[in-house]
C-alpha cells in the first residue's frame, strides 16, 4: 500500500462520500461540518469514485467505519472519532492482518486530522512512540501554522532513538514552521530529589508552565494488559523492582509516561516521583486529548483510558474500534444484570 505524505485522509474521503451520497447533504454544508473548503469536498468525492469507494453505494466495510465512529462517540462521550479502515489481505486459510499497515493508516488519519484542527496560537504537546513518529511522516510541510509544540516528557532515546520525543517535536515544529520546546534531560531520574531540584531550574520551570497552556495533545498508548507490549516495561527503561511495583498496583497502560490502572488512576510507585513528565492531573485538563492507537491487542488498555476520561479524540483502526465496542457492550451487560 502506498502511503504518500500528500495523500488525503481515507477516513475523510469516506465521510465526505457518506454525507453526500447517503445523507444527501450539500457540499457547502459538508465543507463546514468537516472544516475544509468546498473545493476539497469536490476532490474528496472525485477520489471516492476513482478508487471505487463509491459505486452508487458505499461499500459495506466503509459504512461499518462510519457506523463504528458513531457508536464509539456515543458510548464514550467523545469529542471526535476517526476510524482507519483496517487492511486485510485474503489468503486461502482466511484473513492475514498487517499490523504495520494498520499503524500507518492510523498515522495518516492522525496527520490529516491535526492539519484540519490546528490553529495559530495553539500549543500542542506530544509524546514519544512509533505511531506519533509515523504521523509526522505524513504531515504536509506546505501548511504553515504559528503554533507552539512541546514535549510532554523527557527523553527516551535509550529505548528507541528515532521515536524519541525531542526528535519528534523538532520535526513537528519544522513541518508547521512553529516554535518548539523540549526537556533537555532523560525522562527517568535516579531519585525524586533530583526531579524536585530540576523543577527549580529556569528551563524546567518554563516547561512545566507551558503544560498549563497546552490546547491539544497527541499521544500513543502503551499497553500492560492483558499482555505487556510496551517498550517501557523493558529493562532499558525500568528495572525489575519497579516493574513489580507496577504489577502489584495492577497497571494496565501508560500515557505520557504516566502509568494508570483500570480506574484510570495513576499507579502510586517510585516511578511517579522520578519521572520528568506532565503530571497526570494537568494532562487530564488538556481541552483536546487525542489518542492514536492500532491493533486489537490494545483494546483493554484503550478501553480503561476511555472510561476514565483520559481521551477526548480517538483515532484507531477498525479492528481495534470493533473490539472496543465489544468490550463496552460486554461490561454494560454485566452492570445491567
Amino acid at each position: 500500500m502506498n502511503f504518500d505524505k500528500y495523500n488525503q485522509s481515507s477516513f475523510l474521503v469516506i465521510k465526505a462520500a457518506y454525507l453526500y451520497y447517503i445523507k444527501e447533504k450539500p457540499q457547502n454544508v459538508i465543507a463546514e461540518e468537516l472544516n475544509i473548503s468546498i473545493t476539497t469536498v469536490s476532490r474528496l468525492l472525485k477520489r471516492a469514485k476513482e478508487e471505487r469507494i463509491v459505486q452508487f453505494v458505499i461499500r459495506d466495510n466503509y459504512i461499518e467505519c462510519i457506523e463504528l465512529e458513531a457508536e464509539l462517540k456515543e458510548a464514550f462521550q467523545l469529542q471526535n472519532v476517526i476510524i482507519a479502515p483496517s487492511s486485510f489481505y485474503p489468503e486461502e486459510d482466511g484473513e492475514n492482518e498487517d499490523p504495520e499497515s494498520d499503524k500507518k493508516l492510523v498515522a495518516l488519519e492522525a496527520a490529516r486530522y491535526l492539519q484540519r484542527i490546528i490553529r495559530p496560537g495553539d500549543t500542542l504537546g506530544i509524546t514519544w512512540g512509533s505511531t506519533v513518529y509515523e504521523m509526522i511522516n505524513y504531515l504536509n510541510p506546505a501548511q504553515r501554522v504559528d503554533a507552539t509544540f512541546v514535549t510532554l516528557h523527557g527523553s527516551l532515546a535509550a529505548c528507541k532513538d528515532e521515536w524519541d520525543v525531542r526528535t519528534l517535536v523538532q520535526r513537528l515544529a519544522k513541518a508547521f514552521s512553529g516554535k518548539k520546546y523540549a526537556f533537555l534531560s532523560d525522562a527517568l531520574m535516579s531519585s525524586s530529589e533530583t526531579v524536585v531540584a530540576l523543577k527549580k531550574e529556569k528551563r524546567f520551570a518554563q516547561m512545566y508552565k507551558i503544560f498549563d497552556k497546552v490546547d491539544i495533545s497527541i499521544c500513543g498508548i502503551g499497553s500492560f494488559y492483558p499482555e505487556v507490549t510496551t517498550i517501557l516495561a523493558s529493562p532499558s527503561y525500568i528495572e525489575e523492582k519497579l516493574r513489580k511495583q507496577l504489577e502489584d498496583k495492577e497497571v494496565v497502560g501508560d500515557i505520557a509516561l504516566r502509568f494508570f490502572d483500570k480506574n484510570g488512576k495513576e499507579c502510586e510507585t517510585d516511578l511517579k516521583e522520578r519521572t520528568i513528565s506532565i503530571d497526570f492531573e494537568t494532562y487530564k485538563k488538556i481541552p483536546q486529548k487525542i489518542a492514536i492507537a492500532s491493533g486489537r491487542y490494545k483494546a483493554h488498555t484503550v478501553y480503561y483510558a476511555l472510561i476514565a476520561g483520559l481521551i477526548d479524540v480517538l483515532i484507531v483502526d477498525s479492528k481495534l474500534g470493533t473490539e472496543l465496542i465489544r468490550l463496552y457492550q460486554k461490561n454494560k451487560e454485566k452492570k445491567d444484570r
